[in-house]
């Protein structure tokens, strides 16, 4: 069990990064370098080391919305690479940077061979999501809209 005092919201705990070191390779990338793509086939996920990156996220015409800017200990890919979905999102170095890439079959064997892990990444998939969500609201709300629960139609059961 990861106690909430050993974990920095969104970066993988201390612990889990030396367990996951004999797994992890350092990449490089300059500025203007891709770490991954939207769209692209998930490969790894990567732990930003020192430098920064954009978050980017394409518009339909042709430009990219910056979401996000994240620097040392942020977790690029972490939710694609446990859906096996192809990347959502552009990450894209906006000075030199250096990361740490894990590759996905390798990240996945190590979480089966190491449960006690898996809660800490079951944490952080779930503050990601509810980061999302209170960005979202907090958008909505600004730009004027009411933000309604659907409502779920269920069919009726007779009987």
């Amino acid at each position: 069990f990861v106690s909430s005092q050993q974990l920095t919201p969104g970066k993988f705990s201390p612990d889990l990064l030396r367990a996951l070191s004999g797994v992890m390779s350092v990449r490089r990338f300059p500025k203007g370098a891709k770490l991954f793509q939207r769209g692209s086939k998930v490969t790894g996920l990567y732990v930003v080391e020192s430098g920064e990156v954009h978050v980017l996220l394409p518009t339909k015409q042709s430009q990219q919305h910056l979401l996000a800017v994240v620097g040392a200990g942020a977790i690029l890919g972490l939710s694609e690479n446990v859906s096996g979905e192809s990347y959502r999102i552009t990450a894209e170095a906006s000075v030199e940077t250096t990361a740490a890439y894990i590759p996905r079959e390798e990240f996945l064997e190590f979480l089966l061979a190491h449960g006690e892990f898996c809660m800490e990444v079951s944490l952080l998939l779930s503050e990601d999501l509810h980061r999302l969500y209170h960005r979202y609201t907090s958008v909505s709300t600004r730009a004027g809209r009411r933000i309604q629960a659907p409502v779920l139609d269920f069919p009726s059961r007779t009987t």
